[in-house]
């Protein structure tokens, strides 16, 4: 069996759990997350319990079990307590401004780069300027919007400029160094 499907999960006080055959819906203090799973997954709820059972043993069966059980999951977090992304702008005169809703980022480029926000999702910047948070219900959604804005202008290899996760960290490149030494041409 599946270390991860067979974990149960445990629904917590002020969140609803509805499933009407493969569709769940998930109901919290943060808002409702509704999703389709796949039809083959058996799904029980018991008492404030979630529990994902698979029909056999075959491999198909095997790869949706766990991931059904994590997508359930997330759902029931999600709806709880929410999820929070956060990210760095590194480099001199790099920053980020918060506009309405958006977020302007100047990083390097002749024009500032403005940033929307998907559906569910908020995007705040501190006070230095430097770090962005992306919050909201859903994981997936999440996950692609702080993987978007780092996209814009990823950490170089030699500098460390850009932007990155929050904690990650950039193992920068010697870059010309070895030449520079005594590497020069012959005479």
């Amino acid at each position: 069996m599946s270390r991860i499907g067979r974990m149960p999960i445990t629904v917590p006080p002020g969140v609803e759990v509805k499933i009407d055959g493969n569709r769940v819906s998930v109901k919290g203090p943060k808002g409702e997350l509704k999703r389709t799973v796949s039809s083959e997954m058996k799904l029980n709820l018991d008492g404030g319990v979630l529990t994902v059972e698979r029909p056999s043993d075959a491999k198909l069966h095997r790869e949706l079990h766990g991931l059904t059980r994590s997508l359930l999951d997330n759902m029931v977090v999600g709806v709880h307590s929410g999820y929070e992304k956060g990210l760095e702008v590194v480099g001199v005169g790099f920053r980020a401004d918060k506009e309405g809703d958006n977020v302007n980022l100047r990083v390097g480029f002749t024009h500032t780069v403005c940033i929307k926000p998907r559906p569910g999702i908020t995007l705040d910047v501190d006070a230095k300027n430097v770090n962005i948070k992306v919050s909201g219900i859903d994981k997936e959604s999440v996950g692609q919007m702080a993987a978007e804005i780092r996209r814009i202008r990823p950490p170089d290899a030699y500098k460390g400029k850009g932007i990155r996760y929050a904690g990650e960290v950039v193992k920068l490149k010697p870059g010309k160094a070895g030449k520079a030494v005594g590497g020069g041409k012959a005479k």
